[in-house]
């Protein structure tokens, strides 16, 4: 993201969700590793199948620039042992930490699996 002046972020235009879900199943397809792809592309569907019929237009909003950030995060390449923003893990719900802790396991269950297989 760019500063106007060096003061502040340019807002970004938001694309349409079909157009952003495609752009991240692309972003995984041509960035990520195979197994990296599999666990993201599931966790995309889930969550844009979740956040299907959200009503509230901030929520919809916030959903929508994180994941275009997450986006272009993968395409530049900027994502490799990036730690998560601790401000953004203070504003998560419950449920969002709960997510997140899943997702955690996720990987390193199949990071063991991994490492079990080319023993």
């Amino acid at each position: 993201m760019t500063t106007a002046k060096g003061l502040s972020p340019v807002p970004m235009a938001l694309l349409p969700p079909i157009y952003l879900y495609r752009r991240l199943l692309r972003a995984h397809r041509r960035h990520l590793p195979s197994e990296m792809r599999l666990l993201g592309d599931e966790y995309i569907k889930a969550e844009f199948r979740a956040h299907r019929d959200v009503e509230n237009p901030a929520h919809l909003i916030g959903f929508l620039t994180e994941w275009q950030l997450y986006a272009q995060k993968i395409e530049g390449d900027a994502w490799a042992g990036e730690k998560l923003d601790q401000g953004k893990i203070e504003k998560m719900s419950d449920e969002q930490l709960g997510q997140l802790y899943e997702l955690m396991k996720a990987i390193q269950k199949r990071g063991t699996e991994e490492g079990q297989g080319s023993k």
